[in-house]
């Protein structure tokens, strides 16, 4: 099987820079593919995307040696499998609030004995290869979000279930769920800060990975230099926005 070359930047004790689609776009994910991430995220939640275009979208990315992930809508069986059978090589579950939607997510991801995973990688083993079924349970990233009140009072029970890789922060919805407003990149004392210094030192402590989406590369690298190894910049459509503002409101600044 084909290898997840994340779990091997992880293991030489790297960070990978991960990039985010919110564009229902084959071409968007393409062009996104050759910009140097080492992951690329399909936001299923958030993101104006839907199942008939997720095969494309991976199609698109596996162009490059980008690894391809999907950040699911919910912790649903049929969504997660669908995913893996497309090419997924990572999934990120969002609201895993307790051990028990832990190992929901993490045995939908997995074939059996391990998991209740049904047989039908419709893609994957083109993708993967021949042996997928044989190692999928081992090479497929199962990354749950800490993102709520619940899972905050769970955190190592969350974190001690068999078979999850690492944990992600969305800061956002993080900050929500201590009574602060939604925001990225929240200064080290704020309420937010503290709590990812918190579910942090938690991953550390159970050996899981660690992810946290962001709004700014300065600080991704300051998540990386405290010890995350999975980090988010923006998206697809972030960049489009902001890139065609800067370049009207320069054109037109010059009237």
């Amino acid at each position: 099987m084909k290898k997840n070359k994340l779990k091997k930047l992880f293991k030489e004790g790297n960070a990978a820079v991960n990039g985010w689609l919110e564009i229902p776009s084959s071409f968007s994910a393409e062009a996104m593919s050759h910009q140097g991430y080492d992951s690329l995220t399909i936001d299923m939640q958030h993101g104006a995307i839907n199942n008939s275009n997720i095969l494309e979208m991976f199609q698109a990315i596996s162009t490059t040696e980008v690894v391809p992930m999907a950040r699911l809508n919910w912790n649903e069986p049929d969504q997660i499998m669908k995913v893996l059978d497309f090419g997924a090589y990572g999934v990120i579950c969002p609201m895993v609030s307790n051990k028990s939607q832990a190992e929901k997510f993490v045995q939908a991801c997995m074939y059996p004995p391990k998991g209740y995973r049904s047989f039908g990688p419709t893609r994957a083993s083109m993708y993967g290869g021949s042996d997928y079924v044989d190692h999928a349970n081992d090479e497929i990233l199962k990354i749950a979000m800490i993102e709520t009140k619940e899972a905050l009072q769970e955190l190592d029970k969350i974190m001690s279930t068999t078979g999850l890789d690492g944990i992600y922060i969305g800061p956002a919805d993080l900050s929500l769920a201590i009574g602060e407003k939604p925001g990225f990149d929240k200064p080290e004392g704020h309420p937010t800060y503290e709590q990812i210094l918190n579910i942090l030192n938690h991953a550390k402590k159970n050996n899981l990975i660690a992810g946290i989406h962001n709004a700014s590369a300065e600080y991704a690298r300051k998540m990386i230099d405290i010890g995350f190894q999975i980090v988010t910049v923006g998206s697809d459509k972030t960049f489009m926005s902001e890139g065609a503002k800067s370049n009207v409101s320069k054109i037109k600044n010059k009237l």
